[in-house]
């Protein structure tokens, strides 16, 4: 084998960065550990307020020393491998920004009748569809008004300078478009600054392209109805001014004095000396404009060296001034950013509050300052002493903002240009005109954007910022933030999921158990298979899982359950390429050859089969990661990363291993198989093909059974696939669930619902249409509260908020799922789009790889058969009352199901070829015989390893998985009975004229 140090260099070098992010979370689970045991109570309880308080102290600490790098918490945390919320409980939310708002805010909120109609049947059309809302309101409008220009419409006084009546429909649609794109990105911007505030919850925030929905996952949040109202809350756009520095410092430091005498426990609190005074005249001059510390001015004029500075204050020196930095870039109150909540700690304490002027609060910097290439050092945030009135409320609004725009200056600096309204206008003349050389602030959400210096009175209302930006991207994000009060974009929840820590923590279980008893039972059945070499394949497999979960780290991934389902696939898929070459080994020994040569023929025939096997599995995983969404998108990525690892280690480790075994030829001590599985499924000689027509004959009547099922009962879709609310429900003991959905009927208006047990007797999901069509946060209130209502009085029980501490007489919510009708729809349609383009990819690549068409069509056949298969298990299944949920996860899994099946038929296609070109000119019929016989013993091996990990999923996976692995179980058996009955007979059908 060539490159075999190159393969050995490669193996150290990813385990050792697989060691290495791995580590992290090693280290999280330990400080997760003290911080359990440090607020333990006394009935072996934890404090789980305490306990986060405990994390929140440390979060911006070094905590962990690796090669002489210290890692804060926060740190550790952003570089663990991540558990998704159906791991460890949390909200996953998808909020859409609404058009039609922004739309009617650009016209003024204009009544025109044509307008109207034009919009609400825009919103009708775009339902369920990935069409663009502003093209469809458009043709709608033209449609009603063939005559009437956009410009009528939308040549409003707070559009004057962009929109004209003599502006064409193309310019009013472009600045449209414009608004609308920027309102996402604005809606963004806030999003992910208020998300902040979760600290240790590792927020995830990301924008679904193409779509004007945004995508939140909080892990571990415990408070869903404070998210939902912090996210879909109102962006507070104010201006504030800032304190003058002189009016700062004294309040500093009195606070400093509070807080040093509390640190020497010492009551009595002695006169400043005069070294002390000094200090304070110091520290002030340290809040002045780009001082540092070598140039304070003291005074008497002289100048005080740090050293001396230091010894100055360090007896009387609190957090709040010890921690205070300066840099010559910046003036002002910088921090340290791990420093930041040790100062909000001292600034919440009631104590330190009553020292703070009524007129003065402190807010922080939204990012740390940018501190340029050329300086280096610490995170530094700014916190701002804002100047407030008597009414708490700022003189000035974003309401009043007319337009912002960034652009570049004749300097070519990037620069924000704003105009304000009338009302505006005045405003900002007398606030601009009374802070000339200050600050003003401007705030979004408590949190400062910008704070520019006012350099004169601005009369206009038009004004510009510039100065504090390093790129025009820096200055775009300020403008969408200045328009935040300028338009209408209210963002609503179209999905909502909830998982309890308590439903989070079972999966847990559940699925490393699955991992652990399908591991066991491989590694076991490969050693007693193929003796040493089966051995040498589970240390690639123990490589495969290693690298796999090591990837996951490294990349940021979160580990969910479909991602465990996925990671258990790959385990059976990773035993097939040793599966494929070891079975070649034994045949080459067979056929005489030496053991070198035997190890080399089978690693070179075996290589393009499991090749072209993983590529379509691969093709799979790229289409489920492109279209897919939330847990199919984890899947996606899990099955991708295990596909790349799987081949990496079953073809390339294990061949430098088996080599390195087998150096002294015939008399090395390695085999691959033991006594009884030495000649097992060999030298058969079965007519496969005669059978082909009864093969036909059988998939047809299942096939049209399970249709007639599907149109009269049908299958269970989840709510990702119809829309609507369900809910998981722990009670004390075990409930009837057709008694609790014949008592809900009233609570529900009779609405369609399905109660079924989940995964134990005292679990129910509930799944209702109840207020379906209410997506508002009143309607989800609303159906919640009867859901607790018509249970607690059906069975006489008490709903508790806190699923853990759920005693006799109690029940819970241990999870919960809104879906929205158009996500539901947008769900079902990325679906459909996913099967279709996976088999046309996988259609393309058959036809690339064996030059003909019709092993292409008698592959994508025989996926159209497996796939019409599982849907009729699943139907006769629902009609004999066993229901299995079909939801996003099931289309993983027919995706999945796909993709084994077409890896198990292009290695029997892999070997027809290899003996068409042997045996060129002979019949085709025995060809393909004789290649289904060589293969059975690598498809009967492939389907019970895969099977066997299969059922300990379908066993142990949990209620979750239990449709997703039912699906895989039939998937592979039907998978490997095409890939011989039906895939490889249509191909000789399609060949007639050849033989």
């Amino acid at each position: 084998m060539k490159n075999k140090g190159f393969i050995v260099f490669l193996t150290i070098l990813i385990s050792l960065l697989c060691i290495y992010y791995l580590s992290f979370t090693y280290i999280s689970q330990n400080i997760q550990q003290k911080a359990v045991t440090a607020t333990q109570e006394a009935d072996g309880t934890t404090d789980v307020i305490e306990k986060q308080r405990y994390l929140d102290s440390i979060w911006n600490e070094p905590v962990y020393d690796l090669f002489g790098i210290d890692y804060t918490y926060k740190e550790i945390k952003e570089t663990e491998l991540n558990l998704g919320l159906d791991l460890q409980g949390g909200m996953h939310v998808t909020l859409e920004v609404s058009p039609i708002d922004i739309i009617r805010g650009l016209s003024g909120n204009s009544g025109d009748a044509d307008f109207v109609a034009a919009l609400n049947q825009a919103k009708q059309n775009v339902r369920g569809t990935q069409l663009n809302f502003v093209d469809e309101f458009y043709s709608e409008f033209k449609e009603r008004a063939p005559s009437k220009e956009l410009a009528q419409i939308f040549a409003t006084a707070a559009n004057r300078g962009r929109i004209s009546l003599q502006s064409t429909d193309a310019e009013v649609l472009d600045i449209i478009n414009t608004e609308v794109e920027s309102a996402i990105d604005r809606s963004f911007n806030i999003l992910r600054t208020r998300i902040d505030r979760f600290g240790t919850s590792q927020p995830n925030i990301q924008r679904l392209q193409g779509t004007g929905r945004i995508q939140i996952e909080l892990p571990g949040v415990d408070n869903p109805q404070r998210v939902r109202k912090l996210l879909q809350g109102v962006a507070k756009l104010e201006f504030w001014e800032v304190h003058q520095q002189e009016s700062v410092a004294p309040v500093l430091m009195s606070i400093n004095a509070l807080v040093v005498e509390e640190m020497k426990k010492d009551p009595s609190s002695a006169p400043l000396t005069a070294e002390e005074q000094q200090t304070k005249e110091d520290i002030t001059a340290l809040l002045g404009d780009g001082n540092d510390a070598d140039s304070l001015s003291t005074s008497d004029g002289d100048s005080v060296k740090n050293d001396q500075l230091d010894s100055l204050i360090n007896t009387r020196q609190s957090p709040l001034l010890e921690l205070l930095a300066s840099t010559p870039q910046y003036g002002g109150l910088l921090y340290n950013v791990k420093d930041t909540a040790k100062v909000n700690r001292i600034l919440e304490r009631d104590d330190v509050q009553a020292l703070i002027p009524a007129n003065m609060k402190f807010l922080w910097d939204v990012q740390p300052k940018d501190k340029g290439e050329e300086l280096t050092g610490p995170d530094l945030l700014e916190l701002y002493p804002i100047l407030t009135n008597r009414s708490g409320k700022a003189t000035l609004t974003g309401e009043t903002i007319s337009s912002a725009t960034a652009s570049l200056n004749e300097r070519a600096e990037p620069e924000v240009s704003m105009q304000m309204n009338a009302t505006g206008s005045r405003t900002w003349a007398k606030m601009t005109r009374e802070n000339i050389g200050q600050r003003i602030a401007i705030v979004l959400d408590n949190y400062v954007f910008s704070a520019p210096y006012v350099r004169g009175e601005i009369p206009n209302g038009s004004s510009s910022i510039s100065g504090g930006f390093k790129t025009i991207e820096e200055a775009k994000d300020l403008a969408n933030i200045l328009k935040a009060g300028s338009l209408p974009a209210p963002t609503t929840i179209v999905e909502d999921v909830v998982v309890g820590p308590t439903l989070g923590k079972v999966a847990q279980d559940q699925g490393l158990n699955s991992i652990l008893v399908g591991l066991i039972i491989v590694i076991v059945f490969m050693v007693i298979y193929y003796a040493k070499g089966g051995l040498i394949a589970n240390l690639a497999l123990f490589f495969n899982v290693f690298f796999i979960m090591g990837i996951l780290a490294q990349f940021g991934t979160s580990l969910t359950l479909p991602g465990i389902a996925g990671i258990v696939l790959t385990i059976g898929m990773a035993i097939d390429a040793n599966v494929l070459i070891f079975e070649r080994i034994k045949e080459e020994l067979r056929n005489g050859s030496n053991l070198k040569a035997a190890i080399s023929s089978g690693y070179s025939k075996a290589y393009w089969s499991i090749f072209d096997a993983n590529v379509t599995t691969l093709i799979v995983g790229i289409i489920l990661f492109t279209l897919g969404q939330g847990p199919v998108k984890g899947f996606a990525i899990t099955l991708m990363i295990g596909i790349i690892c799987s081949f990496f280690s079953a073809v390339f480790i294990t061949r430098v291993i088996v080599e390195a075994f087998s150096k002294k030829g015939d008399n090395s001590k390695i085999s691959f198989a033991n006594a009884f599985s030495k000649n097992a499924l060999s030298n058969l000689n079965i007519d496969f093909l005669s059978k082909r027509k009864l093969a036909y004959m059988f998939s047809s009547i299942f096939i049209g059974i399970g249709i007639v099922a599907l149109l009269t009962k049908g299958i269970t879709l989840g709510v990702d696939f119809k829309g609507g609310r369900s809910y998981v429900i722990t009670f004390d003991e075990p409930r009837n669930p057709t008694e609790i959905k014949t008592s809900l009927g009233d609570y529900f208006e009779n609405a369609g619902t399905e109660v079924k047990t989940f995964g134990a007797p005292n679990i129910l999901k509930i799944t209702t249409s109840y207020k379906i069509d209410d997506e508002s946060d009143e309607g989800d209130a609303l159906v919640r509260n009867d859901l607790i209502k018509g249970l607690a009085e059906t069975t006489g029980l008490t709903f508790i908020e806190d699923g853990s501490q759920l005693a006799d007489g109690n029940f819970t919510i241990s999870s919960s799922s809104k879906v929205t009708a158009t996500i539901a729809d947008d769900i079902k349609n990325s679906s459909y789009k996913s099967g279709i383009i996976a088999l046309i990819c996988i259609f393309i690549y058959i036809v690339f790889r064996f030059r003909k068409w019709q092993f292409g069509l008698g592959a994508i056949i025989a996926l159209f058969h497996d796939t019409l298969f599982v849907l009729s298990a699943f139907a006769i299944a629902n009609t004999l009352g066993i229901s299995f949920e079909a939801d996003q996860v099931f289309v993983a899994a027919i995706l999945t199901i796909i993709g084994y099946s077409i890896n198990d038929t292009v290695v029997v296609f892999d070997r027809i070829r290899e003996n068409m070109g042997i045996k060129s000119g002979s019949e085709l019929i025995p060809v393909f015989n004789e290649s289904l016989n060589n293969t059975v013993s690598r498809t009967f091996i492939t389907s019970i390893t895969t099977l066997i990990v299969v059922i300990v999923l379908f066993l142990f996976g949990g209620a979750v998985l239990q449709g997703f692995s039912f699906a895989l179980l039939v998937g592979i058996i039907v998978g490997t009975y095409s890939s011989i009955f039906i895939a490889t007979p249509i191909v000789i059908d399609l060949n007639k004229k050849e033989n």
